[in-house]
């Protein structure tokens, strides 16, 4: 049995992983009581006393428990933005590559990908692996989620009786275009330029929908030919290609929430192309992408525990 310990395990992030971790047969949760949860001997001493332990924590405080590891043997999975472009952390999208894949299953230091980021660079990734569109390229795209991703204090606002009666229409932010996930697209894509990003927060708790549109002019490969390259890609039962995602016309980015997978598919016509990445903002965008590190780093089904239909 393994001893896991969530470093931060009040927040959002933490309570899905605490949830599904819980129902393991295979994994003793170190917890700490309430009056030490924020103390550091007592943290210093549960991350070096565990095999793996989440990190679901401001960047300053993940920061500060990767210094607190002693312990060679640790492994640190951490879902904050800290790490996720330091070459010393493997980066917690197995599914790119077999070479991201190997990197996971055997490194003692894991970064979890930011949720928006996750569709993006699941979308972008492999359109420049396979050469169909350049790194130069200047790239827009929209992300709609739901208010989970903002943490307890977004949660409190949406949740309210009364509350404020703009949140009942979705909301963009972000507007400065300085958002904390550019530089993780860019990083991992390979991209030369941070992408125009329009984050839409909107009245439901969880679920998330990354739609990139191109022209044609962008890429050199036609909407099938995409379709091919991420059918190849995407076989696993954590990212799949969606053949015919719509529902009656519509694409809900509530679909897959409370689920851990993620589904990729391609619309448009042959000289507008949309290109859309449907999952959970705390699933595959957060807990279950952590979890499923997790489960690979320990030799185990990429889906043990996770919800994936």
């Amino acid at each position: 049995m393994k001893r896991v310990f969530i470093d931060g395990s009040a927040g959002t992030t933490g309570l899905r992983i605490r949830e599904r971790l819980a129902a393991r047969s295979d994994i003793d949760l170190i917890t700490l009581p309430e009056e030490v949860r924020k103390d550091p001997a007592a943290r210093k001493e549960a991350l070096n006393s565990c095999d793996a332990a989440f990190l679901c924590l401001p960047d300053a405080a993940a920061i500060e428990a990767v210094s607190m590891v002693e312990n060679p043997n640790v492994i640190l999975l951490d879902t904050s933005t800290a790490h996720r472009t330091d070459p010393r952390f493997a980066y917690g999208f197995p599914e790119l590559s077999s070479a991201h894949r190997e990197r996971v299953a055997t490194s003692n230091r894991i970064a979890v990908p930011g949720c928006h980021a996750s569709g993006f660079i699941a979308l972008i990734y492999p359109l420049i692996e396979a050469g169909v569109l350049s790194e130069e390229e200047k790239l827009a795209f929209f992300s709609l989620t739901g208010y989970s991703g903002g943490g307890k204090k977004m949660i409190a606002e949406y949740e309210s009786t009364p509350r404020d009666s703009l949140l009942s229409a979705p909301r963009q932010y972000a507007l400065g275009q300085t958002h904390k996930h550019l530089k993780e697209m860019a990083a991992v894509t390979g991209l030369k330029n941070f992408p125009l990003f329009s984050p839409i927060v909107a009245d439901f708790y969880s679920g998330m929908e990354v739609t990139v549109p191109l022209f044609s002019s962008q890429v050199t490969a036609t909407p099938d030919e995409i379709r091919g390259i991420y059918r190849e890609k995407y076989r696993t039962a954590m990212v799949r290609f969606s053949e015919q995602p719509a529902e009656d016309g519509f694409l809900s980015a509530a679909k897959l929430s409370g689920l851990d997978c993620m589904e990729i598919s391609v619309d448009g016509n042959a000289d507008r192309i949309l290109l859309t990445a449907r999952y959970d903002n705390l699933g595959k965008g957060a807990s279950g992408a952590a979890i499923e590190c997790m489960n690979l780093r320990f030799g185990l089904s990429d889906t043990e525990g996770l919800k994936i239909e």
